[in-house]
């Protein structure tokens, strides 16, 4: 694991952490919404524009080669950090439209009347939403497994929920409003013995900890890149081989066709069937520049220096009159969400942005969730591996004296 000294040399590698917010040093705690760029992501973005900008896969000049090259390597690099085959990968604009794609193709072949689409309370809208529509569309149903007053999964009758007409289990693995961290091989255990498809929402994770979908032993795997140091407006979808290969188009055009006739065509196998029209080549290409960067520190290190953080961030807001933590107390992701008597969350972020600190306010794409827990809205603090125990105390400080004010 990485020095204290160590930590703070990565911590130069982010050029947007120098700076001054309202006169004060910029405390940046909003990384689950969106993480920072390092230099080494900025730079491949700048080459890509400035020395290799064409399009990729048709070209027969130089600068299309090399941008192909650029493309598909990072393609395979984004397959070694999930334990896949290059085959797998499919770029997507991020973990939301890897969830549609799945919704809309392997869903609407394989999910029908009176079936049954399992979630858990505690999704994101993006892993929510998509099977509303499937469900609306299909017949199918929803049926979701609890959560505890404490921010777990209560997983007392799992195999049952699993039971009957169950087509797939999506779940996230690590929650964005809660911290919980999902036992996502048990849970993709489970459903293997009950014959029901898996996917993992794996947008608060890829950044933070060892993934291999082969020990996860699931049959989708969704990311966002802007949460792992990528550029926006780009992820993937990961699927079992198997499963890619009968799965017919999410999207229609040039590039992911064998051969077109004005009444019918052919498409390409996956992953390029999935990948219709030019592609977010840049973001791809820095995607997988954000990969290498973070196994270069290392995803192990990452999650040690993150829970750390959360527990540091846990222990001192704990002892401010009138705040309460939501979710699990301990064994949680980097991320602390909060609520504090007679103040909303919004109200908590716009004064904490006087101090210079970027934390969250709102209902986090998890609306459901929260109505069951009562609040309304929460704050977020979210850690990432620049952060340092010092931003945590700050960060402490100011929301107690924000406490005063409305106390």
């Amino acid at each position: 694991m990485p020095s204290t000294n160590s930590w703070l040399s990565i911590r130069q590698d982010f050029p947007i952490l120098d700076q001054q917010v309202n006169g004060h040093p910029l405390i940046y705690l909003d990384n689950a919404a969106t993480a920072q760029k390092p230099r080494a992501v900025l730079d491949c973005l700048d080459h890509y524009y400035e020395r290799d900008n064409s399009n990729v896969h048709r070209g027969l000049h130089e600068l299309s080669n090399r941008a192909t090259t650029a493309y598909e390597g990072a393609r395979e690099r984004l397959a070694a950090y999930i334990g896949a085959e290059a085959g797998e990968i499919i770029f997507t604009r991020g973990t939301t439209e890897s969830i549609n794609l799945v919704a809309r193709t392997w869903g609407d072949a394989h999910v029908g009347e009176g079936d049954i689409i399992l979630l858990t309370e505690m999704e994101h809208h993006s892993n929510l939403v998509p099977w509303q529509l499937l469900a609306k569309r299909k017949g199918a149903s929803l049926r979701f497994v609890p959560v505890t007053p404490d921010g777990l999964l209560d997983l007392s009758n799992i195999d049952e929920l699993l039971a009957g007409p169950v087509k797939i289990f999506s779940f996230v693995h690590i929650s964005n409003s809660l911290g919980t961290i999902n036992p996502a091989a048990e849970l993709c255990a489970r459903a293997r013995l009950a014959g029901v498809t898996t996917l993992v929402d794996a947008a608060q994770s890829s950044g933070h900890l060892p993934l291999d979908v082969r020990e996860l032993g699931c049959d989708f795997l969704a990311f966002s890149g802007h949460k792992m140091c990528g550029p926006t407006g780009i992820g993937i979808l990961w699927g079992r081989k198997d499963i890619l290969a009968a799965m017919e188009p999410f999207h229609g055009g040039g590039e992911m066709i064998a051969s077109v006739g004005f009444t019918e065509s052919e498409f390409k196998p996956a992953p390029y069937r999935f990948e219709a029209g030019t592609p977010a080549i840049a973001q791809a290409i820095g995607l997988g520049a954000a990969a290498e960067y973070i196994d270069g520190i290392g995803r192990a290190a990452i999650f040690d220096h993150d829970q750390a953080l959360a527990r540091q961030a846990v222990d001192l807001l704990e002892e401010i009159p009138g705040l309460r933590i939501l979710g699990p107390r301990h064994d949680r992701g980097g991320l602390v969400a909060f609520v504090l008597k007679d103040a909303h969350a919004h109200d908590i972020v716009s004064m904490a942005d006087q101090y210079g600190l970027a934390l969250r306010g709102g209902h986090h794409c998890t609306q459901p969730l929260l109505r069951k827990l009562g609040v309304p809205a929460s704050a977020r603090a979210s850690f990432y591996f620049y952060n340092t125990p010092e931003e945590v105390e700050q960060m402490a400080a100011i929301v107690r004296k924000i406490q005063t004010f409305f106390a």
